[in-house]
């Protein structure tokens, strides 16, 4: 069972660029970082707001898996959604019971806030991508 939204994930050709626009246009005051997870081809800013966060994603390399996405929306866009639950590996096996693919064979990896991820493929959700992580320890 999901828990509470984490953070909705926004696919961009300019994280630097995107921040302005989320500092100066939007009025966010909490703004992380920005860093490289070059294993999962991607460099990531996240953006406090007091619900929830955006996570920022820029390709990090010529193999991320943005590239693709960005080809289709130039501009950048909402890539997923990010939704806590208390087991990532019940949770795994539950969508895959239900007949969701989950992507990279169903092996959990650590995601931009150190705990396990899971991202589930978009035609089994409705055509919104779905990551589903491991509400991280003592958090809330």
């Amino acid at each position: 069972m999901i828990g509470r939204l984490n953070h909705i994930g926004v696919a961009t050709p300019s994280i630097d660029e995107a921040v302005k626009l989320y500092r100066d246009v939007l009025g966010a005051t909490k703004i992380g970082e920005k860093f490289a997870m070059p294993e999962q081809g991607v460099w990531v800013c996240f953006v406090d707001l007091p619900n929830s966060q955006v996570e920022l994603i820029e390709p990090h390399g010529d193999a991320s898996p943005l590239k693709g996405f960005l080809e289709k929306n130039p501009l950048g866009g909402q890539h997923h959604v990010c939704f806590e639950v208390e087991d990532i590996l019940a949770a795994r096996d539950d969508m895959v019971a239900k007949g969701a693919m989950v992507l990279n064979g169903g092996q959990p990896r650590i995601g931009a806030h150190g705990t396990p991820v899971i991202f589930v493929h978009p035609k089994n959700m409705g055509g919104v991508l779905v990551e589903l992580m491991e509400s991280p320890k003592g958090a809330h």
